[in-house]
């Protein structure tokens, strides 16, 4: 009776993870966001310029980093790499951008929003903005509705009611200007005191997207710094298309001479090993996903790396139970004994490559953090998978009755007289 149930829990986990891995594979992959060097994007480089007779600083790269992506997470662009490369310089990289030309309007573009009166006063600055939006109008026209917080209303109804009981209706004093980077947005007369904090940008916009844009960048925020672009480099989706096609050739070619060596080396362990690998690569998969990893090159080597280590484990185990069965002990002993003996040497191997992958990830940048990250999700799945599944595995195998000849286990004739 234990026997048949043994059969029937192993069929079961097959049955389960067969259908997992048929329902749930494609739809894992395609869900997972490629790198720049994958899908192709745009590679930008900013140079930050201080003022004159300064330098700048630490704190304001930081700061420019920060805008720069809120302004990219605007735009939509998902998993981008934004960071500092040396003293004064930005690198950000946009991957699966449509529109090169329009991405580099954004990332290059100040966005310095000033609200100005007649005599040059600035009376409310974008930093006071709580919201920007594009809408239509009552006409169909493209408009910017602005919102500014609390401070920025105040100082707003201030300078409007001034306006309005200083000058009379339609004088050429009775103006605000709106101006984008010292440039003359609009400037409409002050009709009534403004005192719930609200302004309209109209006029000027060519389409909606246009002002859709524009609404983007102010609500990402000015940059505190002015910036060049010194370096602008496109990556067609041919390149990233061709080294993802060569990387999945690598990835098959792989899994197929392990499958084979598992088998032909290990025979009835090699068979549930293949299981195993199944599991981890959809666990791999799903890591990826909840962390919101970008695949890139380096990150599908580390991918490759661990299914490497994930097959060690393997062959620690199957080994070590192989040694057992020499010493004359009964399968079962020897697959409890043998997963016990292997226990610390996976352990072991396991956590000093985590904590160097650890540390990858915390000082490294861009691709060095995607491969460490990748190699870390994938450590994880191989001590799920080799410490727990496979031991499940065999012991539901050696309970079932056809299936407890040593020979199975990879043990040659001459080792078992």
């Amino acid at each position: 009776m234990a026997k048949n149930t043994s059969a029937a829990k192993l069929a079961a986990v097959i049955v389960i993870i067969v259908v997992a891995v048929a329902v749930f594979l494609q739809p894992l992959i395609r869900q997972i966001s490629l790198g720049l060097d994958l899908q192709g994007g745009v590679h930008v480089v900013l140079q930050a310029r201080a003022e004159e007779g300064q330098e700048v600083s630490a704190d304001e790269m930081r700061q420019l980093q920060s805008v720069m992506r809120q302004r990219v997470d605007e735009f939509g662009v998902s998993e981008p790499i934004i960071q500092l490369a040396g003293n004064d310089r930005l690198v950000v990289e946009l991957a699966g951008v449509q529109n090169p030309e329009q991405a580099v309007e954004l990332i290059g573009r100040t966005a310095k929003l000033e609200f100005i009166n007649v005599d040059d006063e600035v009376i409310v600055t974008g930093g006071m903005l709580r919201d920007a939006r594009a809408t239509l109008s009552d006409r169909n026209q493209p408009e910017i509705i602005l919102e500014f917080n609390n401070e920025g209303a105040r100082l707003f109804e201030a300078e409007t009611r001034r306006l309005v009981t200083t000058f009379p209706q339609n004088h050429p004093d009775r103006v605000i200007a709106i101006t984008l980077d010292e440039e003359v947005l609009t400037a409409p007369h002050v009709q009534s005191t403004i005192a719930n904090g609200v302004a309209t940008i109209s006029g000027g916009f060519a389409t909606f997207d246009e002002a859709a844009n524009l609404a983007s960048l102010l609500r990402g925020g000015a940059l505190p710094l002015s910036t060049d672009i010194i370096e602008l480099r496109t990556v067609g989706p041919t390149l990233g298309s061709d080294s993802l096609d060569r990387s999945v050739t690598a990835i098959q070619v792989g899994l197929v001479l392990l499958v084979l060596f598992m088998i032909l080396l290990y025979r009835l362990p090699g068979v549930v090993s293949i299981l195993t690998l199944s599991v981890f690569g959809m666990l791999v998969l799903l890591g990826l996903r909840l962390f919101g990893a970008v695949l890139t090159l380096p990150g599908m080597a580390g991918i490759l790396l661990t299914v490497a280590m994930a097959a060690d484990a393997n062959i620690i185990i199957f080994e070590r139970i192989k040694d057992e069965l020499r010493s004359d002990k009964s399968l079962r002993a020897s697959v409890e004994a043998g997963f016990k003996r292997a226990f610390r040497t996976i352990l072991d191997s396991n956590l000093t490559t985590i904590i160097g992958a650890a540390v990858l990830f915390q000082l490294g940048t861009g691709a060095i953090r995607g491969f460490a990250l990748t190699l870390m999700i994938g450590i994880v799945a191989n001590m799920i998978t080799a410490l727990l599944l496979t031991r499940l595995l065999l012991r539901l195998t050696v309970n079932i009755h056809g299936l407890t000849n040593p020979s199975f286990y990879g043990l040659h004739r001459k080792e078992l007289s």
